[in-house]
């Protein structure tokens, strides 16, 4: 299994041999390293921690020091899923295990966009516009009522609230390219999130 993390950078678009355009997301990574490896008999599971980036080592606390053990002040510590122990601790991943044309599962937090209605939200179409409607046209509309809801609102209803900042995972995406020296992984189509998001990228 390949994985590595990464920040997402921007969108673009880059031609192929046959001078076709591809929207592409530019995705920013350096080499991870391995902090931790989980065993089946140990921890009931396999998989293997790695961090990423770097940050300041006063903004650390003691006990992720104590469990990093002097590998790195990293920003980000995150696991990925594994069948097997192939890495030990120390290790690092690079891009270098990707190449073009890899299908990949990326997952990243989308952008917030506070408290939306319902219009926004969840697509809704809003009042009429016409024949004495007065402020309705992003109304919700009826919330409860007879019928089956029985003269309450029922759990699930769609409403107004917080939108965004969950995490969402795309899967079916193909890395378009990968400039080793950059560090930079191009991938076909778009990514949620915002710049700077944190990205995980499973093959």
């Amino acid at each position: 299994m390949k994985f590595i993390l990464g920040t997402k950078v921007n969108m673009t678009q880059i031609f192929d041999e046959a001078g076709i355009v591809h929207p592409v997301t530019v995705i920013k990574t350096s080499p991870n390293v391995v902090t931790q490896v989980k065993n089946l008999s140990k921890d009931g599971y396999t998989a293997v921690q790695v961090g990423f980036g770097s940050r300041n080592a006063k903004n650390i606390s003691k006990a992720v020091k104590g469990h990093v053990n002097g590998l790195g002040s990293f920003a980000h510590i995150k696991e990925f899923r594994t069948e097997g122990g192939e890495y030990k601790v120390g290790d690092t991943i690079d891009i270098s295990t990707f190449a073009a044309g890899d299908g990949v599962t990326v997952s990243s937090i989308s952008k917030g966009k506070g408290f939306q209605g319902v219009v926004k939200r969840h697509g809704f179409h809003g009042g009429p516009r016409s024949h004495g409607q007065k402020h309705s046209e992003r109304e919700p509309g009826s919330i409860g009522g007879g019928g089956r809801d029985g003269g309450r609102v029922a759990k699930g209803k769609r409403m107004a609230g917080r939108t965004g900042s969950d995490r969402i995972t795309t899967g079916g995406l193909t890395i378009a390219g990968i400039d080793v020296e950059a560090g930079e992984i191009f991938i076909r189509g778009a990514v949620a999130g915002r710049r700077g998001t944190l990205v995980e990228i499973k093959g």
